[in-house]
């Protein structure tokens, strides 16, 4: 689902061999490690993903109301 760099694949694939090694005691090759993170990205991916979109929807329309407050208070009394 998602192409990384191969730097950061290469990153993620030691930051979960580093996971499962400290907290399970399992030492993961890296065809392991990257299996599991084609998993992850496929499985999981669209969830994170979505709440990624979310989260930005959420601040655009933030920030629309911030600036529709801001622009009213520029506006002038009518007489």
């Amino acid at each position: 689902m998602f192409n990384f760099k191969p730097e950061q694949k290469r990153l993620i694939i030691e930051q979960i061999q580093t996971y499962f090694y400290e907290e399970r005691g399992e030492e993961l090759g890296e065809i392991a490690a990257e299996r599991f993170l084609e998993f992850m990205s496929e499985e999981l991916g669209s969830h994170f993903y979505n709440k990624g979109v979310e989260d930005a929807k959420n601040l655009v329309e933030q920030k629309m109301m911030n600036l529709d407050e801001d622009l009213m208070s520029l506006e002038r009394p009518i007489k």
